[in-house]
Formats: C-alpha cells, structure tokens, sequence
C-alpha cells in the first residue's frame, strides 16, 4: 500500500487502529458500532448496531422495511460466509396482474413495487450464527436516536428533501416524516417516537414480532389499500438463505468477492475479468486510455448482467460460464481501443439510495453489510402507526414475458445492492463497498482496482474521481477528471454528460487489514456524510 502516492481532493485522512474499526454513511451510527465493539462484542454485533442505528438516522436510505446482503469473514475458521437477506415478491404478484394495471414495464413507486422486507431475518440469522450479542442490547442506541430525537446530517437532510413529493402523497409517509410539512433541515432534530416503540417491541420480543405479530398486519394493511397483494402470510413465511460467495483472481494472489444472484455482484467480476487481461499500469491511472478501457467493460459487464441476473431458484443464471476465463477473453477481444461501441450482451457457455458499512474487529473478523429500500424512502409507503417506510425493490423486475427476471410469485427481483470484499493470498484483506444503485458494481471495480492494481491507501481509493455508465453510450464522469482527458474520451464515441449534471457517484467506505500485523486502515467516502472512526 503506497500511501501520498496519489493525491486526489479530499479533506479526510486515512483513519488507523489496532482493535477495530467502523466505516458507515453516517457519524451517529459509526460510533453505535464502535462502542459495541468497545464493550466487548464482535465485528458482526457491531455490524448489526450501526445498520439499526442508519435504519434511525439515514431514513431515505435504509430501514427494517428493506433488504440486505453480507459478507462475513470469519476469522477462526479463515472463511467467508454469504448472506443473501433479500426478500421475494408476494405470492399473488404475477407479471399479468400488473400488466393488466396497464404498465408496460415496473412502475418505481407504490404498493406493486413492494416486495417482502428481509434485512430483519438477516439480523438474526447472523447474530444466530456468528454474534454474541442480542438486539435486546444492540438496539438501544437507535431506540434512543428514535425517541429522544438526533440532528439530521447534511447529504442525508438534501436526500430527504428531495423525497418531498413522493412522501406527501401517502398520508402515513406524510405524518411520519414530514412533520410540519417539510422535510427536515440540517441541524434539525428529528424525533420518530412509533419507529422507537416498533424496535421496543423487536427488542423485547425479537424479529417474530415483525414478521408474525401486529406490525406484520400493519404492512399487509397498508399495501393492500395502496393496491397491492402483500399479505401477512408472505411476511410469516421469510426466511434469508446462506450462500456460497462467487470470486475471480486477479492479479498476485488476490480475489474478489461478490454474493451471487439475485444481486449484481457478479456484474464487478464480470468487468474485472475483462480488464484483468489488459496491463492497466503501462495504459497510465487516470489516462484516457485507461478510463476507456474500463467504460467499455462495465458496458459489456452490465449488457450480460441485465440478460441474465434473475433469482436462481426460478431462473438459470450461468454463472460458471459467465465468469470462465475463454467468456472473458471473448468479451475482451469486443473492445475496440480507439472507439466506444453499443453494449450488448453475449452467450456464455451454460452448466445446468443504500447503505453501505464495513465492520473489523481486533481478532481478525471483518464484515460487509449492505442494506436498503431502494430508491429514496423506498415505495413511498409508511405501514401504520409502525414507522416503518416499505422498499420499492420489485421495481427492478422485468415484465419482459419469459424474461429471466420478469415478476413471479415469491420470485426475488434482480437486486442493486452488493458487499464487497477482497482477500490476498486466501486471507481477509479488505471490506469494502460502493453504494448507489447501479453504480455500485461501477464502484467495486474503479475503487477496487484503486486499491488492488495501483496500491492506493482506502481513503485515497475513495478519494479518486469515478464515472457512471447510465445507458447505451452515455456516462457521467466527474469533475476532478481533467478536460483533456474529457475531450479524448468524446473523440473516441463516448456521450459524456456536461460537468455540471448533478449525478451520483457512489458513497462508499473501506477497510483494509494488513495480515502480518492487524493493523485496520478505514476509509470513509468524501461524497455523502460518512466517517470511519476505530480504536
């Protein structure tokens, strides 16, 4: 790791420490993670107090309403756990019915976006499995922030904002999180005394509460009126699923790890598998050339991901062909380096607004947990007197008929949200993580190969300035890229938007263990209100 080697605009330091380290969104729930691990709990209980607290205090991005998906690493047993905490689309959901309500494609709002919420189940399958703590204990921070109130964080305060229309029209949304009509300001405090009571009563009585009791007939009740077909025996019948992590190598002896679909992981490994075969230092960091090569990948990269991402229990995904070396060499050879191109996806060879947190502890445990609703406060939707606001992810499904991923009963939708992690010679190396949608896999492989290819320090890797393929030929590329290069890449075909498009590029953090010694190096993203602290 070479540190001051690169420079890029930043205002934030690397942040170093020997017992643990958290790296979130958002300060508030950084230090609720920390402190768990400074009273004794591991890297997994500490995970799961700082995505409760972001569920309080980043409500636009993330809440009990949502998904999530981990990677664990374990450092007793030198092994990665996946954890897929997605849930599927209500059991009277068919592609049909929501044709028939004259939609052509996925509406991105509304009852018939919503799909059953898994990150809590996902909580408590990882605390089953790998935590010392219980939620009685780990959700008395965000209990707090719930009830007596905290002060809204500045990007988070813009988010809400712009979520104004789509909150004003559900009258619970509109209760809940417009007090007084408005969105809060920064600085303001902002006080949900029904969430706070809702995580009482999962505290006092665990995630049955949620998913059986009188929040799961809240949930029901409000989709239903809105128009949907959730019903409480949808909620009853979830369960998360533990899965192998799909990999590929690159470079001396690291990997990269992604959860398997229904997530886009594998849309990283895809365009690291075609860029692994270029020599990416001789083409210059931050060159044309070298930002050409890697837009034409994740063009192809997210050609074959929309053709093919579906959820594995109802759809085949090849995805040992997808990620065979001759399928990467056959993508690669696509690339013309003098000329963007159109992306399309290929035929492999066949066989049979998020929350993002990285969590070590000193006894070498790292943990990858991303969470979300989707888009700004998700559906739109608030349940009840629950405070709970419900996910929006079966937009992403397909009504394509016989699509891989077009919308089925208890189907799970293709998914954006993706943990990231990274391992050196078959040991833990980095957490890391890039939330936003589809920029997430553009994140994973431009902040990865900042750190696996040109040995960036986590901060510096975050620092760097990043494109964001949008559709056909067009990307956003941020500001910090010089004109020239700008110009170059036009010459060669891209469609770059102009420099002031407001666009998102990502918020992502990293942590990165240094194997001989356990030294932790956080990174936090200098693009969102986030931070990394440790001790």
């Amino acid at each position: 790791m070479n540190f001051e080697t690169f420079s890029f605009a930043s205002r934030r330091s690397n942040v170093i420490a020997a017992n643990g380290l958290v790296a979130t969104s958002q300060p508030l729930a950084a230090q609720a993670g920390l402190d768990v691990l400074k009273a004794g709990g591991n890297a997994l209980d500490a995970a799961i107090a700082t995505v409760a607290t972001l569920c309080v205090v980043e409500p636009c991005s993330t809440g009990i309403g949502g998904d999530a998906f981990a990677l664990i690493w374990l450092a007793d047993e030198q092994k990665l756990y996946g954890l897929n905490a997605s849930g599927p689309a209500p059991l009277g959901l068919t592609a049909d019915f929501i044709r028939a309500q004259g939609h052509d494609q996925m509406p991105t709002t509304g009852a018939l976006t919503v799909t059953v919420p898994g990150s809590l189940r996902g909580w408590q399958a990882a605390l089953d499995r790998f935590g010392t703590m219980g939620l009685d204990t780990l959700l008395q921070r965000p209990i707090h922030y719930a009830e007596q109130g905290y002060p809204v964080s500045q990007r988070i305060a813009r988010a809400w904002h712009a979520s104004t229309e789509k909150l004003s029209a559900h009258p619970d949304s509109r209760r809940v999180w417009l007090p007084n009509g408005r969105a809060p300001l920064c600085a303001a405090r902002f006080q949900n005394p029904e969430f706070a009571q809702t995580l009482r009563t999962i505290a006092a009585q665990g995630p049955d509460a949620f998913y059986l009791g009188d929040i799961s007939r809240q949930i029901a009740d409000c989709v239903r009126a809105a128009g949907g077909v959730l019903t409480q025996d949808d909620l009853a019948a979830y369960q998360p699923e533990w899965v192998a992590p799909i990999q590929t190598h690159y470079g001396d002896g690291f990997a990269f790890h992604e959860i398997p679909p229904n997530g886009q992981g594998l849309t990283a490994l895809l365009a690291l598998n075609i860029v692994k075969g270029f020599n990416l230092p001789a083409l210059g960091y931050g060159t044309a050339d070298y930002y050409h090569a890697l837009m034409e990948a994740i063009k192809l990269a997210f050609a074959d991901a929309q053709a093919y991402i579906a959820d594995p229990r109802q759809a085949e995904v090849p995805i040992s062909g997808l990620l065979s070396d001759a399928y990467a060499k056959n993508r690669r050879g696509l690339i013309n380096r003098e000329h963007a191109r159109p992306p399309l996806a290929g035929n492999p060879p066949r066989h049979g607004d998020t929350v993002y947190l990285t969590v070590a502890d000193g006894e070498g445990n790292m943990v990858s947990w991303i969470q979300s609703l989707y888009m700004g406060f998700g559906s739109g939707l608030t349940a009840g007197t629950t405070g709970v606001q419900l996910q929006n992810r079966g937009a992403n499904f397909s009504l394509e008929p016989g699509h891989p991923n077009e919308a089925a009963p208890g189907k799970r939708p293709y998914h954006t949200i993706i943990p990231g992690f990274i391992t050196k010679d078959g040991q833990a190396w980095s957490s890391f993580g890039v939330m936003g949608g589809f920029m997430q896999p553009q994140g994973h492989l431009q902040v990865g190969l900042n750190l696996v290819e040109f040995g960036m320090d986590p901060q510096t890797a975050l620092d760097a300035p990043r494109f964001n393929w949008l559709q056909g030929l067009e990307f956003g590329l941020e500001t910090a890229v010089p004109s020239s290069v700008r110009a170059d890449l036009m010459q060669r075909g891209h469609q770059l938007l102009p420099p002031e498009t407001p666009l998102h590029y990502g918020g992502g953090q990293v942590i990165v263990r240094d194997p001989d010694s356990g030294i932790l190096i956080g990174g936090s993203e200098p693009r969102n209100d986030g931070t990394a602290v440790g001790w």
